[in-house]
């Protein structure tokens, strides 16, 4: 019988469209993973980064469980603080407690003064603007508006203040990013509402008497600027929660007089 030869198999070619549905996969899942890191925790839809709002919302959320786990480890700090029989730490625990009411730390009650400020409608400044009359930054609510309130409610006597809710202590700063204004680290859109708790009558008369909110005043008649002002028989500010960082400088003697250092 004569010899045969096994012929070899062909080569079984792929076809070209297994090929770019393999790599469409590939750059589908880099995309993925891109956007996951990316991300870090917040959405991606364009719904919500386009819309600052949701973002400012998304962000303040965070940092008010932020603060709450701050607040827990305070309680956790003094439990333990309490338990300590030394009679150096009880006398500085007593010291502590005596400057908490003061310092912000307690919280407040009593008859208050609450004035709210808001941008002009969006409709009012575009047809300002359009006129060419003022510009559109002249009609929103800047930082220096805000503090200008915060300054008459503590020169006409107020014991303590809120803004958005969150108590003003000594070491507060008011900061406007975009427009928002960021008040310990926490984004807020307008309105902003600031509530004092004084002598009612003292605090009106000083935002009367106050040039700076008199310029904002007469924005707020010829073009809606919010400005409003209402009085409450009594209510209870919250302590403050947060991280208090008090921050001073000291002289230090060397090779120039002017040198200081920043301690903690």
């Amino acid at each position: 019988m004569p010899s045969r030869h096994r012929r070899r198999p062909r080569a079984t070619q792929v076809p070209p469209w297994r090929l770019a549905a393999v790599g469409g996969f590939v750059v589908a899942g880099t995309l993925f993973v891109t956007s996951s890191l990316n991300a870090d925790g917040l959405d991606l839809r364009s719904s919500s980064v386009t819309d600052l709002d949701t973002v400012v919302r998304q962000e303040r959320d965070r940092t008010d469980q932020l603060q709450q786990r701050v607040a827990d480890l305070t309680d956790e700090v003094d439990t333990l603080g309490r338990s300590v029989g030394d009679a150096e730490v009880r006398e500085l625990q007593a010291q502590v407690r005596e400057l908490a009411a003061p310092a912000g730390f307690e919280a407040v009650r009593g008859p208050a003064l609450t004035v709210t400020l808001e941008d002009a409608p969006a409709e009012v400044i575009a047809q300002a603007t359009e006129k060419g009359e003022v510009g559109a930054e002249e009609l929103v609510v800047h930082q220096q508006d805000i503090q200008a309130v915060v300054n008459a409610l503590w020169i006409g006597g107020a014991e303590a203040m809120t803004l958005q809710g969150q108590r003003v202590i000594s070491t507060t700063g008011i900061k406007c990013v975009g427009n928002t204004v960021v008040l310990h680290g926490v984004p807020y859109a307008p309105p902003y509402v600031i509530t004092a708790v004084g002598g009612v009558t003292e605090m009106r008369r000083a935002l009367d008497t106050s040039e700076r909110i008199a310029d904002y005043r007469d924005y707020a008649v010829a073009y809606d600027l919010g400005f409003a002002v209402r009085t409450d028989p009594e209510v209870t500010l919250p302590a403050y929660d947060g991280a208090s960082e008090l921050r001073h400088a000291t002289a230090v003697r060397g090779e120039s007089d002017r040198a200081v250092r920043e301690r903690p």
